[in-house]
């Protein structure tokens, strides 16, 4: 890649994983590719207080609550920070001097893009939902260019190219699952886990594990309620010598190859990487999120035929069992679930954003 002189990129935003994992690839690219000097804004609350760090890039805090889903005095205070906020980022801008802001979601992009909008510095919007958060959507027909995920997404801005989310090369090298043999099941609800997979799975294991001869499960709980979780699996009177419970998994790529089936919520990251992965997936919406923009994530999938969805007010055992019985017997159903998923994927995702980036700078 031919290096952009001088080139500093701010990123804003972050909160969850599935903004802060593909703005860290994003940084990285930029870093390693075109020698760009790179920092961050977000905000106390988010993952992005431990993760950029740990990755060697410079991290500055704003102070901005949330304007979605919360009550009418966050929301007042919110209002009164968001000026503040605002006029913070300006300072950073003058500051620091980038030739491009990219804005990836999350509670800090939506001031530091308004900022660089205020100050006339190229802006690069990054959507990995099908639906953008607020954050977003109120800058994106004003952002110099966007980079999304989904074709559906583009009409929400100027400009917009898809690209695809980035995803960890590991994921694109997995290939697919021989037929035949005893299956292997991943379940996990991202960093924090899910508490529905964590209170239902137990309840159905036997009856799965009979169902499914020689059936492996790996269950990912989270920390919170890793204890609780594993109580109940051990307060069953079957063998589960089969059954994996960790609160925590540290190679992802690796339990996805292993794989024949994941069990998973439908956040940005999580359906990117089983597109990448090329496997079949039984997705779960959180029903909390922002825009209720997991559910649209996973309608996105089964609308490619690349996913099973289940709503989780209809998520009951009997559904859920059913569920992952059907797909755990049908080796062709997952095969071809899993093509289609793969056929979603955008391996050179993090190139395209890193190109589209020095293409504003210069």
């Amino acid at each position: 890649m031919q290096q952009v002189s001088g080139l500093r990129v701010l990123i804003a935003g972050g909160g969850t994983g599935g903004h802060v994992i593909p703005a860290l690839a994003i940084a990285r690219e930029l870093r390693d590719a075109y020698g760009a000097e790179v920092r961050f804004v977000g905000t106390a609350r988010g993952l992005e207080t431990r993760l950029v760090p740990e990755a060697g890039f410079p991290l500055e805090l704003i102070k901005v609550g949330q304007l979605k889903n919360v009550s009418l005095r966050t929301r007042a205070r919110t209002m009164l920070d968001l000026p503040l906020g605002v006029m913070r980022c300006v300072g950073l801008l003058r500051d620091f001097k980038p030739q491009v802001v990219v804005g990836v979601g999350g509670y800090a992009s939506g001031p530091a893009m308004m900022a660089a909008l205020l100050l006339r510095v190229p802006t690069l919007a990054f959507e990995p939902n099908a639906v953008p958060g607020l954050a977003n959507r109120l800058v994106g027909k004003y952002v110099s260019a966007a980079a999304v995920n989904l074709p559906e997404t583009t009409r929400y801005f100027r400009n917009a190219k898809v690209t695809g989310t980035p995803v960890r090369p590991e994921f694109f090298a997995i290939a697919p699952k021989a037929a035949g043999g005893a299956k292997r099941l991943l379940v996990f609800g991202a960093s924090q886990g899910a508490r529905v997979f964590n209170e239902m799975m137990p309840k159905i294991i036997e009856r799965l594990l009979t169902l499914v001869p020689g059936l492996q499960v790996v269950h990912q709980t989270g920390a919170r309620h890793g204890a609780t979780t594993l109580a109940a699996y051990n307060a069953l009177d079957v063998s589960l010598a089969g059954v994996e419970v960790t609160m925590y998994l540290d190679d992802m790529a690796a339990q996805f190859a292993a794989a024949d089936l994941i069990l998973c919520r439908s956040g940005a990251s999580s359906v990117a990487e089983v597109a990448a992965a090329g496997r079949a997936a039984v997705l779960v919406p959180f029903p909390q999120a922002a825009d209720d923009h997991q559910r649209k994530n996973a309608e996105a999938f089964v609308a490619a035929g690349a996913a099973a969805m289940i709503v989780e007010a209809e998520l009951t055992e009997e559904r859920l069992l059913a569920t992952l019985t059907g797909l755990l017997s049908d080796d062709a159903r997952r095969a071809e679930m899993g093509s289609r998923a793969r056929a979603l994927a955008h391996p050179h995702a993090v190139a395209e954003i890193g190109q589209i980036v020095a293409g504003l700078a210069r």
